[in-house]
């Protein structure tokens, strides 16, 4: 279990020599100290290039090229065995990445049961009930490469809702999203995130998720 997520003075490798120029001196992220704690939603917003993407794959543990530390309950990631990551990647730490990680010849139903069968926690009637909300239950049996990349979008969402989580990474979850389905997919999390009693950690360009967000910080 995961109670907070702490980032202290926290640079990405690309930025060192930067420290006293946009983006980096006007951040509220990087080179200070910041705590996530559940079951709080938080917001980063940024202009792209400036590390939002990173911020995620530092703390899901899939990239270590930063200056600083992640902590999560004050045990620096760094620190965490292979074995240990799996563990928390399948029980307490969920993330949607801005690339969706698709497997592009499987179907719908393949990519998610991919994940579910590793976390044994949604039945098959959850998994049809979220792709009916989401209107691509017709998609089931497609393969992900014939799908729009907001089909997509909405594929991974429900895949990584298939596990139990105390925190959710989300990369620009509804960039490819129209506002009806930003609603959708909003309570999708909203409930998830409720039933687990998780934090919520996502990221924006500009076009946010429709979440009732507790704290906003400028990356």
């Amino acid at each position: 279990m995961i109670k907070e997520i702490c980032i202290e003075n926290a640079l990405p490798n690309v930025f060192r020599g930067m420290e006293k120029v946009a983006p980096v001196c006007n951040s509220q992220v990087w080179l200070q100290t910041v705590r996530f704690t559940k079951p709080d939603y938080y917001m980063i917003e940024a202009e792209s290039g400036t590390g939002k993407s990173s911020l995620c794959s530092f703390i899901y543990g899939s990239r270590g090229d930063y200056q600083g530390r992640i902590t999560f309950d004050g045990r620096d990631v760094r620190s965490f065995t292979i074995a240990e990551w799996c563990e928390l990647r399948t029980r307490s730490l969920a993330y949607l990445p801005q690339e969706m990680h698709l497997f592009p010849e499987l179907t719908v139903r393949e990519n998610i049961l991919i994940k579910n069968r590793l976390t044994d926690c949604r039945t098959g009637q959850w998994i049809k009930h979220a792709l009916e909300r989401l209107e691509i239950e017709a998609k089931l049996d497609s393969p992900a490469a014939l799908l729009s990349v907001g089909q997509q979008q909405r594929v991974a969402i429900v895949r990584a809702l298939c596990q139990p989580f105390d925190f959710l990474l989300i990369d620009e979850p509804v960039s490819h999203l129209d506002a009806r389905n930003n609603a959708i997919v909003a309570s999708l999390i909203d409930e998830a995130a409720r039933e687990f009693g998780a934090g919520v950690i996502a990221t924006s360009v500009g076009n946010k998720i429709s979440l009732t967000i507790q704290s906003t910080l400028l990356l």
